[in-house]
């Protein structure tokens, strides 16, 4: 088999070049790193990573295959995958195929036999910045024009960019689950599957509705409670998740009306609260960030993927913070003083894991129920 040639081009003029995989061709991204050792196929089918290029920090990616119950949505959101070593070969009971032929068939294009500790040493020193990834041959300044050309993420609404996709995933469809059950309105920002499957085993029916939803649509399906789930970009970008967001608290002046954010939903409660929101440097993207429960302190090892963050100086004083990152003590988590309202930063649902915040689910069945 020829070996393909890829090139990496950063925004700051750093090239890599490598040996391709998966499909061959160009894209760009903002380009950010992942920690966990495990859960590619997760990582690259979660729409929290539409518009980004992810380097894999682990070494070796590949080795397990991949298969159709791992998946995040169905479809593969991200724009490349960056890693230091590609394996050829696959090896589990579970596994349906190799994940350069899964890259194949869904137009990502990868790039291996890099230098991945520079290049994310390189992105926690100047922080998350645009990028392109060919594989095939195409050359440095076409490659550098295609980057030039391209929109910076902080410019587009990415929820919507999805929704109108026709890949999309919702649709307003119910996910498996018991009619019989409590129905859970989830707003589709970008929503992982694990979350529907974590909200069935809570005991919930998920009702899932589109990103551009209103409060009459969710009023509509007469839900026992309300998920806003994770998504890419800027969350002041998502207006109409926003608005959403503050209708949902204005509903609670009336009634009993649950509601749970989670990720790009925590910090859209935040937004329509009156709070501000912020970029990070380079994110938190990883299985193994350690976050604080103010109230019990413990603390819990989380899945992050997440470019922006509630300030915490402009929070509302009707929210009080609940959580918090142990490594740059940001917001993590946060519940209404009066509400049944909660939020959460990181993910619970842990796709990939670990799962020790799964508990958060149940408090929103405790709201629920109460």
């Amino acid at each position: 088999m020829t070996e393909k040639k890829a090139k990496l081009l950063l925004e700051d003029g750093t090239l890599f070049s490598g040996s391709g995989f998966g499909w061959e061709g160009v894209k760009t991204g903002e380009i950010v790193f992942h920690t966990a050792m495990t859960g590619y196929q997760e990582i690259i089918t979660d729409p929290s990573y539409a518009a980004q290029i992810v380097v894999m920090c682990y070494p070796h990616i590949g080795n397990y295959g991949v298969n159709s119950s791992d998946i995040e949505s169905f479809n593969v959101w991200c724009e490349g995958l960056v890693v230091r070593e590609y394996s050829k070969e696959y090896s589990n009971h579970r596994a349906e195929g190799s994940l350069g032929g899964y890259m194949e068939e869904n137009e990502l294009p990868g790039i291996e036999g890099i230098d991945t500790r520079a290049l994310v040493r390189n992105i926690r020193e100047k922080g998350a910045m645009k990028a392109v990834i060919a594989c095939g041959d195409f050359s440095a300044e076409e490659m550098k024009k295609l980057m030039d050309e391209s929109p910076s993420i902080e410019t587009r609404n990415l929820a919507e960019e999805i929704n109108l996709s026709p890949r999309a995933t919702y649709k307003n469809y119910t996910y498996r689950g018991n009619p019989d059950c409590p129905v859970v309105a989830v707003v589709d920002y970008g929503a992982k599957l694990s979350i529907l499957k974590m909200l069935e085993s809570t005991g919930f029916h998920p009702v899932v509705i589109s990103a551009s939803s209103t409060i009459e649509d969710v009023l509509e399906l007469s839900p026992a409670g309300v998920l806003l789930s994770n998504g890419p970009g800027d969350p002041a970008m998502i207006t109409n998740g926003v608005k959403l967001a503050a209708d949902l608290l204005e509903v609670n002046k009336q009634r009993h009306l649950p509601v749970m954010g989670i990720c790009m939903g925590n910090q859209l409660l935040a937004l329509a609260g009156g709070a501000r929101t912020f970029k990070l440097k380079f994110g938190h993207h990883g299985g193994n960030h350690p976050v604080k429960d103010l109230n019990t302190g413990k603390v819990e090892i989380t899945s992050q993927n997440h470019n922006y963050c509630v300030d915490s100086e402009t929070l509302p004083a009707e929210f009080e913070i609940t959580h918090i990152n142990l490594n740059d003590k940001t917001v993590e988590g946060m519940r209404h003083s009066r509400f049944p309202v909660l939020g959460c930063q990181y993910h619970p649902e842990a796709g990939p894991g670990p799962a020790e915040s799964a508990y958060i689910f149940e408090k929103f069945r405790s709201l629920i129920d109460a």
